[in-house]
């Protein structure tokens, strides 16, 4: 906008000084060959006086050098009564132009080398037309006309770029509360809740900015009150948490009741964790730094020794490879667990009790892949599965599932896939990028090598 409106300024200053300055360079340019003229002719009316009483040649020569310019004055008397006729001075003009003038009687100008002539008629006491002719030199006639012109280019020159300097102030006054609020609405959908925008500038520009603040408040309360009332709504889950856990410590020893009160544990941890997040004001999306992150294969394992214990009540048969060794990701371990939860509890919910599972890990050098299949039935449509990840709830879930799993690939630059399993059922894919690379395309398989397979746990 800024150097839109400068070259705005510039063309029409330009025009502007093109319409006034030429016709003003071109008057200027006739008024010096008029002074030219004018001086000539009074040149000429200094000698009239003489001829009207005399054609002596001595007596005309004195004249014509009085005059102060005898080099450039001649005088041409026609012969007459037996007199021969008188020529004085350098004559420079035709003829035929003498003759011309003499006969029309009115002075006439013509060109001759170097510049030129103008040639007075003046009548005789005899009666006969004497031609007065007086040089006029170029270098006079444009006398002053290019100091004058280059007054006006300078002139003009200032004009257009005290146009461009004043076009760049208006520019700066408009485009300075543009930027500011091209650079508060980034703040705000990076998180930060208090960027606001100074109510200055053009009109225009400051009802945007009061439009801009009223959204970011209303922002503001929403996602407060949205955070109350994800506090209240898990705080009304610690009342049945509080009878689980009394009923899980009534439970006794053994495996099933340990498991029991271990997910009793966690379930109030995370509870807890809700509560926290969302009485906090400060967004809780910081980005991992270098270091962070977690072991997928430590993470992978110890989810998997949870749900082997429950598979292994339904009769399901497991398998997971790629954990034998450290697979580092950039990604929280309760995050990955979280995930993991997610789409193991789906296997559980949706397919039948004996219906086998498995989880892959592999590792490459730009991206890990964590694989969870199935022998189910598989899903019909994947694309309607992710859209109810993205939280529609149809069909008995709560639809935050595969979201927590998208928003976990997504926070790393990677996707999620849902394709069919060699196992017959369902393939969900989680691509983690790693060091924060640009998202993997859809298809693209990159430099990911599968590990061997490892033994089953049942």
């Amino acid at each position: 906008m800024r150097w839109a409106l400068v070259k705005v300024c510039v063309a029409v200053t330009t025009m502007v000084v093109v319409a006034f300055a030429v016709p003003l360079g071109l008057v200027i340019k006739e008024m010096a060959r008029d002074r030219a003229f004018s001086n000539a002719e009074r040149e000429a009316a200094a000698i009239a006086p003489a001829l009207s009483i005399t054609t002596d040649r001595d007596e005309l020569e004195r004249v014509v050098a009085s005059a102060g310019s005898d080099a450039g004055i001649a005088v041409h008397i026609p012969a007459a009564d037996r007199e021969p006729a008188v020529e004085i001075g350098k004559r420079r003009a035709a003829a035929k132009d003498i003759v011309m003038t003499r006969k029309l009687g009115r002075a006439s100008t013509t060109e001759v080398a170097g510049g030129s002539t103008l040639l007075q008629p003046i009548a005789l006491s005899s009666g006969e037309i004497a031609v007065v002719e007086v040089y006029v030199p170029e270098a006079e006639v444009s006398n002053g006309v290019g100091t004058a012109w280059a007054v006006l280019a300078a002139v003009g020159i200032a004009l257009i770029i005290g146009s461009v300097a004043v076009a760049d102030r208006l520019g700066v006054r408009m485009v300075q509360p543009a930027q500011r609020l091209v650079e508060s609405a980034h703040e705000l959908g990076e998180g930060k809740l208090g960027a606001r925008v100074p109510e200055e500038g053009p009109n225009e520009l400051r009802l945007a900015a009061v439009a801009f603040n009223a959204m970011a408040d209303q922002v503001v309360q929403l996602l407060a009150n949205e955070r109350e009332l994800a506090a209240d709504l898990s705080h009304r889950l610690r009342t049945p948490l509080t009878v689980l856990r009394l009923n899980a410590a009534s439970l006794g020893d053994g495996p099933a009741a340990e498991q029991t009160r271990a997910a009793v544990a966690q379930l109030e941890r995370e509870v807890d964790t809700i509560i926290r997040t969302a009485r906090d004001a400060k967004p809780q999306t910081a980005a991992i730094g270098a270091g962070a992150g977690c072991d997928a294969a430590e993470v992978v394992r110890e989810r998997m020794d949870f749900w082997s214990a429950l598979a292994e009540d339904e009769g399901r048969k497991v398998r997971v490879a790629g954990v034998d060794r450290p697979v580092r990701i950039p990604v929280a371990r309760a995050d990955l667990a979280a995930a993991l939860d997610a789409l193991l509890g789906n296997v559980f919910r949706h397919t039948a009790e004996g219906t086998a599972f498995a989880v892959d890990v592999h590792n490459g050098e730009d991206a890990v892949i964590v694989l969870v299949s199935d022998a189910g039935p598989g899903i019909v449509d994947p694309v309607a599965a992710m859209a109810r990840g993205r939280g529609s709830g149809n069909d008995g879930s709560t639809g935050l599932g595969l979201d927590i799993v998208r928003r976990l690939a997504e926070s790393t630059g990677g996707d999620v896939r849902i394709g069919s399993s060699v196992l017959g059922g369902t393939e969900v894919r989680i691509w983690i990028q790693l060091d924060g690379r640009a998202p993997v395309r859809r298809g693209h398989r990159g430099t990911v090598r599968r590990r061997r397979r490892g033994a089953g746990v049942s």
